[in-house]
């Protein structure tokens, strides 16, 4: 499959269909969502392209992330199967294979920094010597696009067409999803404005503190 999208990192906001489709995805809402980095051909979403810090601050080194059900699925059963294994065990006897794997790792590393640095932190998946994670190379191998990450693109390939029976997510659900978004937008909104709310009073309160020492200054 050809990626078909640009790297989200140039991409522009995340439309609202998306934004709920993800949601109804992951069966949560997104954090640190920064865009599409990859489409599936039903239409949704498959990968997004997260934030290296999450709005709380927690680092979060998975730069991009598959968020298809069904492809995360059938990755599960590669993965049970013994896939990751087995390409480890090549890494360590391939160097050919080896030195590909590091250049995506590099990639990684590339396109995470250009939005933030996380000092100490390895790319993701356990590149560049051994795989940990299908789910992250195919991710990788989805939004970079083919020919860059050799494992990941290698894992697409035993996999079955995760698009073939239509979306992964109905439009009811993803409606449903959409309705979530809103009420934890709308929650998070009432909580900034408590808190601005209540460092005006402490601001305020601190004014006054000083007008009032001022006043007692001049007067001695």
């Amino acid at each position: 499959m050809s990626n078909q999208n640009p790297p989200a990192s140039d991409a522009p906001e995340v439309a609202e269909r998306d934004v709920a489709a993800i949601a109804a995805q992951l069966g949560r809402v997104p954090r640190g969502l920064r865009g599409v980095a990859h489409r599936c051909p039903c239409g949704n979403p498959d990968v997004v392209e997260t934030a290296p810090r999450l709005p709380d601050g927690t680092p979060f080194p998975t730069l991009y992330y598959l968020t298809c059900p069904r492809a995360a699925s059938l990755i599960g059963t590669l993965e049970a199967e013994g896939v990751m294994k087995e390409q480890t065990a090549r890494l360590a006897e391939d160097p050919e294979l080896a030195a590909a794997y590091q250049k995506a790792h590099e990639d990684y590393i590339a396109r995470r920094d250009a939005i933030e640095v996380l000092e100490g932190f390895p790319s993701a998946g356990g590149m560049p010597d051994r795989v940990k994670c299908l789910h992250v190379l195919v991710g990788h191998s989805l939004a970079a696009g083919e020919g860059v990450n050799p494992l990941g693109d290698e894992a697409i390939g035993m996999l079955e067409q995760w698009w073939a029976k239509g979306p992964c997510v109905s439009d009811a659900e993803v409606e449903a999803a959409g309705e979530r978004v809103a009420r934890n937008r709308a929650k998070a909104r009432d909580h900034d404005a408590v808190i601005a709310a209540k460092e005006a009073l402490s601001a305020e309160r601190a004014a006054r503190r000083a007008a009032a020492d001022t006043e007692q200054e001049d007067g001695e």
